[in-house]
């Protein structure tokens, strides 16, 4: 007879990745992609960070010259760029849901593990490829939102537009990956007995966030795609004297632009939902409620695009009803906040670092859509309309809303990923610093917005009564920024000097918290049964759990097995072999990443030889798998 400790090697010997470099640029495994995606999104945050504090100097004093029009136009598009595309989103679905998701719904994998790494790899070289634009003096520098007529060939000649165009596009390939992957998984690997009703609501926020950016990205790469061809080829998508119309871009780009920022901090919502009842030591007050709340604030955000749109002549029938549009998202998003606020009020708060984060994450949440109900009101939002009124209710939302639970989430997973505590004290410091400095930085924007200061303007005269405003500001920013070192230093200091955190030092109620820390790399010994959506608080079913690996039930021991659910039950429909570790992701990601590169220089032969080699790279890719030996 077999037993625990023969089975747990042979688990551990069948899904060992290989050793050194070579294992990392290789890997299919859903942790190891997530933490190269958390990595290298924190470098891209860095650099976001810097543009930050450097337009934070120029307009600290007016008529400053620390940088020029040109630059401050590519530092604020790319900032902007940056902190959406290559920090928020992959921090939260590629980090975030990559590490954790399969954890918490009892799998071993994504459902797609080789997509999974080849999305990473794509993502990072779209991410140098707007770099290079950058250092190589071609960085976007029409706003991230890039109207046209500024963004076309007669008034951007150059090629930094093409560096927007085809980079963006280059990046939702690798977000669209990631999605249609936690799709997938989240519908289909679901742990036995893993119904809707018992999946966590972490799940439920990340399911919406996917689905929201499978129907949200299409319309955004058209966009892109006709931008390309009326720059290079001579097509008049965007032209008004060819009979197109600017106003395309706008609503094609919003259509996918508002639902976006629903995209950014819905995960945010979801880490919110599992710090709450870790740190109260109760259940989410309203739970069916905050898991259809989650999925609604996506899907109603795709009726609300023109409401950027309200300063555009659009008829006053069309403007009306997008206001009344918008102030349907204050519902779902409402139901959220109550839920929060009461179950932390009804349950025993430890206020430890990762809650702190989440009280202020929602304080600033509710800031912010105070704000943004203002702009109900069609003229108040035609007078404020390009203002830094509008610079301080989106920061409010996407830094606050959305930046603040993933540092929460951060110090909350931290254990678990390093098998090490941080340091409480310096934890709570870089927390009120933070807090601190990004109302310092935020909250006199709207002061100064509503004074009449435009947005995007790389200085401004003395005699407009904006200076003090700035000042404070930019003082802000760099409190901001030393408080966001403190928070990464206590993370790195932790991690060498830490103590030793065991399988669940917060007694979390979801299912990563059942396993070692860090999690072996086939996650579960034996596939967990489910009987509620806090599955690690059901001791009988944990204990049930291990007599079924002493017996040998559930560990799917053969190869690189995985458990495959039916789609609302969760009940057991088969069983698959998964495929192990693979060069063809980096591979293919390289022939994307020339094939795209030839496109902003137009040159169109290389461009389809490496179309060529991208096509034989996909043959290879699907060509036999290796033979597993377990």
């Amino acid at each position: 007879m077999t037993s625990v400790a023969e089975r747990v090697d042979r688990l551990e010997r069948q899904w060992a990745e290989r050793p050194g470099v070579l294992g990392w640029l290789t890997t299919t495994d859903h942790k190891r992609v997530g933490l190269l995606y958390f990595w290298t999104t924190l470098v891209f945050f860095g650099a976001g960070g810097v543009e930050a504090l450097i337009m934070r100097s120029q307009l600290i004093q007016p008529n400053n010259d620390l940088v020029g029009p040109e630059t401050f136009d590519q530092l604020f598009t790319v900032h902007g760029m940056t902190m959406i595309f290559w920090f928020i989103i992959p921090m939260t679905t590629g980090a975030f849901g990559n590490y954790l998701v399969p954890l918490m719904i009892g799998a071993r994998d994504m459902a797609f593990p080789r997509m999974n790494a080849l999305s990473f790899w794509i993502f990072l070289a779209s991410g140098i490829f707007l770099y290079i634009g950058l250092f190589s003096g071609f960085g976007p520098d029409a706003g991230w939102f890039n109207y046209v007529p500024l963004a076309d060939r007669l008034h951007d000649p150059s090629r930094n537009i093409e560096f927007y165009t085809v980079g963006l596009a280059f990046n939702s390939i690798a977000s669209t990956l990631t999605a249609a992957n936690l799709i997938v998984t989240i519908l289909k690997l679901r742990a036995p007995g893993m119904s809707f009703n018992r999946m966590p609501l972490f799940c439920f926020a990340f399911l919406a966030a996917s689905f929201g950016l499978i129907f949200a990205l299409p319309s955004l790469s058209v966009d892109l795609i006709f931008l390309f061809l009326q720059r290079n080829l001579g097509f008049h998508f965007f032209d008004v004297a060819h009979g197109g119309s600017s106003f395309l871009w706008q609503h094609l780009f919003w259509f996918f632009g508002h639902p976006e920022v629903y995209i950014l901090i819905v995960p945010a919502f979801g880490i919110a939902t599992e710090i709450i009842p870790a740190f109260t030591r109760r259940k989410m007050i309203a739970f069916p409620l905050v898991a259809i709340a989650e999925l609604l604030v996506v899907f109603i955000g795709f009726g609300v695009w023109a409401h950027h749109m309200f300063a555009t002549g659009l008829p006053s029938t069309t403007l009306i009803f997008f206001a009344g549009a918008t102030s349907m998202v204050v519902i779902p998003s409402t139901i959220q906040v109550f839920a929060w606020c009461m179950s932390i009020y009804s349950g025993r708060p430890k206020f430890k670092t990762p809650l702190l984060f989440i009280i202020g994450f929602i304080v600033m949440f509710v800031a912010g859509g105070l704000t943004g109900i203002m702009f109900l009101a069609i003229p108040f939002d035609q007078q404020t309309t390009d203002t830094y009124f509008v610079v301080a209710h989106f920061h409010y939302i996407i830094f606050g809303a959305a930046v603040f639970p993933i540092f929460g989430g951060m110090y909350y997973w931290f254990p678990k990923v390093t098998g090490k505590l941080y340091f409480e004290r310096p934890g709570q410091i870089s927390f009120w610093i933070i807090f601190a400095g990004t109302n310092l930085l935020f909250f006199p924007m709207h002061i100064v917005g509503l004074l009449g200061m435009p947005r995007r303007v790389y200085t401004y005269p003395g005699d407009m009564g904006w200076t003090s405003y700035n000042v404070i500001e930019s003082i802000g920013g760099y409190i901001t920024a030393v408080g966001i070192l403190a928070l990464f230093t206590n993370l790195v200091v932790s991690y060498f000097r830490g103590p030793p955190a065991g399988p669940d030092p917060w007694h979390g109620p979801t299912l990563e918290w059942s396993v070692p820390s860090p999690p072996p790399e086939y996650n579960f010994a034996v596939i967990p049964t489910v009987s509620s959506a806090y599955a690690n608080w059901d001791a009988e079913d944990r204990e049930r759990d291990g007599h079924r690996l002493t017996a040998g039930v559930g560990t799917l021991e053969r190869g690189h097995e995985q458990h495959v659910s039916s789609l609302i039950d969760g009940w057991t429909s088969e069983i698959v072999d998964m495929p192990h570790s693979s060069p063809w992701p980096i591979l293919l990601a390289l022939a994307l990443s020339l094939l795209f590169a030839m496109l902003v220089i137009t040159h169109y032969l290389f461009a389809a030889i490496f179309a060529v080699v991208l096509a034989l790279t996909l043959l290879g890719w699907h060509g036999k798998e290796p033979q597993e030996h377990g």
